[in-house]
């Protein structure tokens, strides 16, 4: 099993989303995040004057896949959260020992 932490931009959220439904993938956690990289923030204005926004709002998706389907989700983040753009985010990919679900007591990739 695999864990996927995709960091997007709010407005790829949806597109994320519905592609990986599309592709079969239904369980995912979306959590708002703050942070920069290239990107390094950016200037506004306030009542005139201007201030620095050195951490760039962001949505993390977190998807938990079989080894067998990780290509799958990774492509199709890819394709749905892409922009060309500086800022597009990052996918992250960690192995994962075990899921449980709570409710039955299933393990492993029944669990999900």
């Amino acid at each position: 099993m695999k864990k996927v932490e995709a960091i997007v931009r709010h407005f790829k959220l949806e597109d994320v989303k519905n592609a990986l439904t599309e592709h079969g993938i239904h369980g995912m956690t979306v959590t708002e995040v703050r942070g920069f990289g290239r990107q390094k923030g950016h200037t506004e204005m306030y009542r005139g004057t201007e201030y620095t926004v050195d951490f760039v709002p962001k949505v993390k998706i977190e998807v938990v896949c079989s080894d067998e389907s990780l290509q799958t989700v990774i492509d199709t983040v890819l394709q749905a959260a892409q922009t060309g753009q500086i800022g597009d985010g990052k996918i992250f990919v960690t192995d994962l020992q075990n899921s449980i679900r709570i409710r039955t007591g299933e393990t492993g990739e029944e669990a999900l």
